[in-house]
């Protein structure tokens, strides 16, 4: 703790390790898979007398290597079912081999159709046959740009940022999104994916078999050198890896070590707001809008500024543990069945976890693992209740109620504004919500001019309808439908905005509108 009781500032690698939690779970991995990667990658790269520069390199790709993970997820989500153990499974597979991916691909998409009747699901496998192909492009593509514009907010170097962009090429070159080869994929690049690999075939086969299917994909996926390297010095380079502690890694990463201030860590959680909030078109914009609005109500409640900036932060924080949970169930039209239920109420569970290891970040999880708590114990994920829930933790829950319900959601439309404060007043009334809290969100939300939106970038009205419907998930036909434009009008305006905001990728447009606010409830 510093002088006013408070924990120190903390450092990025803090950040970025506690991030690389949330992708774990977002891709179906143990947690701390990312913190084992690091270590093995960072033992890999000494091995071969890499530079301290480079050194760097490697340590922040192991860490921030899925931070743009949950762009397109939904694409993923439509086409596979469940997201999250297709990326698990997609990740054993040698994704040069044609047959291995088309067997996993196959099985997914039968899966995912298994409901339907039989002709329905030939239908079903064959259309999605056909899209997957664009659908993974599309969704690593987008991958990669959204890592990389999410490490340049974080502080982090061109060249950090240049390596991101390249985390699914391949040393044979059969690789996305560039089809770079050899030596023209950066060093710390091909460590980490080989790590990564490693760490995630050794989970499933073990090390032995492990050790042949390196050597199997040796000089396609894999630089031979490293592969033949590893295999040589296996013994060493796994020695306790699966003991790695964060605390290990946090030792690892090489000086100097970046230290936030106050804005930069405000930028931190932003960061990490956005990242959670891409995985569902419906959560778009939804953290940044709950962090405002839990930060006024904490100030009319009397809080204190530090305690107020504390509630914002984790009013961005939030919802960081729904990467845990399939984005089919976020995106279900239908009520959740008991199964799908009792996984969307872990959410707030995962984030509290993701959470709690930096101090700095803590005293935000406290607050986040009670975010849907309710003061007769009928919430979760705990069943607290009274006073064991913190003034802070009473207005997030109030301020969440009330966000959830003016923005539309797959299984109903918004409600309006008086109808969610006549249901947030219905709630205090009977013992759900705090009474004080409700009237502080409903002062801060009831009295509030709407914001104005200003044209950015160069934007016209009608550019920024359709960059709105783009990170709505929506397709380019739906687009027309709902503009009222023909197809090929939208697609002249899509690519008049992805050339004046500077993307290439529509997970890249969806982060660009929730950066500039122009999504959630309007």
């Amino acid at each position: 703790m510093n002088a006013t009781g408070r924990p120190p500032s903390p450092r990025r690698g803090e950040i970025i390790a506690a991030i690389s939690l949330a992708t774990d779970l977002a891709i179906g991995q143990p947690v701390e898979y990312a913190l084992r990667s690091c270590a093995l990658a960072m033992r890999l790269a000494r091995m071969r007398g890499l530079n301290l520069p480079t050194l760097a390199q490697v340590y922040h790709q192991a860490l921030l290597r899925y931070i743009g993970c949950n762009a397109e997820t939904h694409t993923m989500a439509a086409l596979f079912g469940d997201e999250i153990a297709f990326r698990r499974d997609f990740a054993l597979v040698d994704q040069g081999r044609a047959s291995e991916v088309g067997a996993l691909v196959l099985a997914y998409l039968r899966r995912a159709h298994a409901d339907a009747g039989a002709l329905q699901m030939i239908a079903g496998v064959v259309q999605g046959l056909a899209a997957s192909k664009s659908v993974a492009r599309e969704g690593l593509s987008s991958h990669c740009e959204v890592a990389q514009r999410l490490a340049e907010r974080l502080g982090f170097s061109a060249e950090v940022s240049r390596n991101l962009g390249q985390i699914y090429e391949r040393w044979d070159g059969r690789g996305l999104p560039n089809g770079l080869k050899g030596d023209a994929i950066a060093p710390a690049v091909r460590i980490v994916s080989f790590a990564q690999d490693v760490i995630a075939l050794a989970d499933a086969f073990g090390l032995e078999a492990t050790k042949a299917k390196v050597l199997g994909r040796s000089g396609l996926a894999y630089e031979p050198g490293l592969a033949e390297g590893f295999v040589a010095n296996v013994e060493a380079l796994t020695d306790r890896i699966d003991a790695t502690t964060w605390e290990d890694v946090l030792a690892l990463e090489p000086e100097p070590h970046a230290v936030l201030d106050e804005a930069a860590f405000d930028e931190a959680c932003l960061a990490m707001a956005d990242f959670a909030d891409l995985k569902s078109p419906s959560s778009v914009g939804h953290s940044r809008a709950v962090a405002a609005l839990a930060g006024e109500a904490a100030r009319r409640c009397g809080l204190p500024n530090a305690d107020a900036t504390d509630l914002e932060r984790a009013g961005l924080l939030h919802d960081i543990g729904q990467v845990a949970v399939p984005a089919r169930i976020w995106m279900k039209a239908g009520p959740l069945n008991d199964s799908e239920w009792a996984q969307a109420r872990l959410h707030s569970y995962f984030g509290e976890r993701v959470l709690a290891r930096p101090a700095a970040l803590a005293r935000l999880g406290a607050i986040v693992g009670q975010h849907h708590e309710r003061l007769d114990g009928s919430g979760y994920h705990r069943g607290a209740r009274g006073t064991s829930l913190s003034l802070q933790s009473r207005i997030l829950a109030a301020v969440e109620c009330y966000q959830n319900k003016i923005e539309p959601r797959p299984h109903r439309p918004a409600y309006s504004a008086g109808a969610t404060a006549e249901a947030l007043k219905r709630e205090a009334r009977e013992g759900r919500l705090d009474a004080d809290a409700v009237s502080a969100v409903l002062s801060a939300a009831g009295h509030a001019a709407p914001a104005r939106k200003e044209t950015l970038a160069g934007l016209t009205p009608r550019e920024i309808d359709v960059l709105r419907e783009i990170a709505r998930g929506r397709s380019t036909k739906e687009i027309a439908r709902s503009l009222g434009l023909s197809p090929k009008t939208v697609d002249n305006h899509t690519q008049s905005v992805f050339a004046k905001i500077d993307v290439k990728t529509r997970g890249g447009a969806t982060l660009f509108a929730i950066e500039r606010g122009l999504c959630g409830a309007s």
